[in-house]
């Protein structure tokens, strides 16, 4: 038995799948004579391609972003032609009868154990660029994240280092039944793709892939952050009841996406859901949400080849748009930084604290142009359909002058439109709160904005100034504690006295417990995981606004998180025991 993080709850038995970050088990049989010429042929097919990729991503990067940021596309070119580099490739397809994949991974291998005995910063973020490379010519050789589902028996299981956006969506269309992580915390990218798809999920799980390998049988317990390899049959007859327990309460609670979002004394609520793409806005349909309330625009660049331009953005945003219940849309301009980079935006991997660093809008505003042009473009797929259907909401605001500089920023991307026969109306602008500056003076800034969206996953990892990802402090990072709840109450008093509309889209949203005590300080719109919509439905319906405020009268009288979690627990199990399974540590 494994313990890592409990990320997305649930239980689910099946057969492990292992991700590593270049090839799965690269297969190590020597070629036979007559497939080296073809092998050697294969590598520079995908050399060629890569080369070809990379001329064009550095022009392209530079005319939309800069000089600088489109380098580092010059630098893995030069890479790609380092002579050193191709030549053991090829000698060890040659010499060795390695076929290229493996002679890739035994190369990225050596170069990683060179750089580790090294202490310049410089050289050690080479490595970076190395294995950007690789992964792009590896990326030519195979489709490695689509399994031969007939030579598996059973449902996948896929485990990980951690799941870059990338292979999120390469993924996509195969029948995974859960995640595990070696790396990665409760907001991770895996996270977010396992809740969004409505399956158990595990992050943190030391050592895992040293200890699983493809084939094995694998138990996930999403609730509790559990894993077990091979267990003995006793725990897999005992695991398998709760999966089929776990399945049938999911079936059942997909039944209420036509009823209506109320609480069962009529005070009606809107659960929207929070989604990455088109896929994520279609479940959110078919999941009964009565919106989006957060569209996470950084997944369209994480998973873009090279630079979206602003007519390949307003197709997309269009397309989310219309796939989106009522084609009603809360954008989010992009939030990179953290632990979401893209290479052209000259992120220093080292960078200390990234999370409290270089990211979200204040890159934005380091890259005008490239800033403007998604700008413009989430307002032109807004003009096309009704008034206020579509909202723009920005993320990490800290200060009421950049709340300013926005409003500016959105003006210059209006007269820009008109100067091109592009007349756009205004649309409804909000902001994030998830910096605890902006949460003590959420009353100044409710001068310029429209609406508000409280982002909890960043928020209480900053007012308990715990990295959610350090496993050393990610135990502080939590949504019940007393200082995250007084804080919320205070946000959500203020917007309610000066009748602004106030969303929570963090991952609180979609947990029971939480979700009961955020309806008692008086928020009524909520954004979750598309998957979650249901049982939060069926939830609202089984208490009144009366009997939320009492509760959380009691819990704000407590003064540890231990505390609020054994109460909450409690309420739960009487108001709506089945649901305890949604709900995970």
């Amino acid at each position: 038995m494994r313990r890592g993080i409990a990320v997305s709850p649930g239980v689910a038995v099946g057969t492990a799948y292992v991700i590593h970050e270049i090839y799965v088990n690269p297969d190590t049989k020597e070629l036979a004579d007559s497939e080296i010429t073809a092998e050697l042929a294969s590598y520079e097919v995908a050399r060629d391609k890569s080369a070809s990729e990379l001329r064009a991503l550095e022009r392209k990067v530079e005319a939309q972003v800069g000089h600088e940021e489109g380098a580092v596309f010059a630098v893995h070119q030069a890479i790609l032609r380092d002579a050193a580099f191709t030549n053991k490739i090829r000698n060890w397809i040659v010499e060795e009868r390695m076929n290229a994949p493996a002679a890739l991974h035994r190369l990225l291998g050596e170069y990683t154990a060179l750089f580790a005995r090294t202490n310049d910063d410089y050289l050690k973020e080479r490595l970076n660029d190395v294995r950007d490379v690789i992964i792009r010519l590896s990326s030519h050789l195979s489709d490695v994240l689509k399994p031969d589902q007939a030579s598996i028996e059973g449902p996948l299981i896929v485990i990980a280092d951690e799941l870059l956006p990338s292979q999120a969506v390469a993924l996509g269309d195969i029948d995974v039944h859960a995640i595990v992580t070696q790396a990665g915390s409760q907001t991770s990218h895996a996270a977010i793709i396992a809740r969004s798809r409505g399956i158990p999920a595990v992050s943190g799980v030391k050592n895992i892939l040293r200890k699983v390998k493809t084939g094995d049988t694998i138990v996930v317990d999403g609730r509790h952050g559990v894993v077990e390899i091979n267990p003995k049959i006793e725990s897999l007859t005992a695991f398998r009841k709760l999966e089929r327990e776990f399945v049938d309460l999911k079936d059942q609670l997909a039944s209420n996406r036509e009823l209506s979002a109320e609480t069962a004394d009529n005070v009606p609520l809107q659960l929207e859901a929070n989604i990455n793409g088109v896929s994520d806005a279609e479940a959110a349909h078919n999941m009964g949400a009565s919106g989006v309330g957060l569209y996470r625009t950084e997944y369209l660049y994480l998973t873009h080849r090279d630079v979206p331009d602003e007519e390949e953005q307003f197709s997309i945003y269009k397309e989310i748009i219309a796939a989106s219940p009522d084609h009603s849309v809360t954008i989010r301009t992009l939030d990179i930084g953290g632990d979401k980079t893209v290479a052209y935006l000259g992120h220093d991997h080292n960078e200390a604290n990234p999370f409290m660093g270089w990211r979200s809008i204040r890159l934005s505003f380091e890259h005008p142009d490239f800033f403007n042009t998604q700008i413009r473009a989430i307002i032109r797929a807004a003009n096309e359909f009704p008034a206020n259907a579509v909202r723009m909401m920005f993320p990490m605001v800290t200060t009421v002058e950049e709340l300013r500089k926005l409003r500016a920023i959105i003006r210059k991307a209006h007269r820009t439109l008109a100067d091109h026969g592009q007349e756009c109306r205004e649309m409804p602008i909000g902001m994030m709160v998830e910096v605890p500056a902006a949460a003590v003076t959420i009353d100044t800034m409710l001068e310029l904005v429209d609406f508000v969206s409280i982002g909890s996953n960043d928020l209480v990892q900053y007012l308990m100034a715990a990295d959610r990802d350090n496993p050393r402090v990610s135990h502080l990072c939590q949504p019940l504690a007393p200082a995250v709840l007084i804080t919320l109450k205070m946000v959500i008093a203020a917007c309610n006295r000066r009748s602004v509309p106030i969303t929570l889209c963090g991952e609180m949203a979609g947990k029971p417990k939480a979700f009961i005590l955020l309806l008692g300080m008086g928020l009524r719109k909520f954004s979750m995981s598309p998957a979650f919509v249901p049982s939060i439905k069926q939830l609202a319906q089984m208490i009144s606004i009366a009997e939320t405020e009492q509760i959380l009268e009691s819990v704000m009288k407590f003064k540890t998180t231990a505390q609020v979690n054994k109460y909450m627990t409690r309420q739960i199990e009487r108001i709506a025991p089945k649901l305890s399974i949604l709900d995970s540590d």
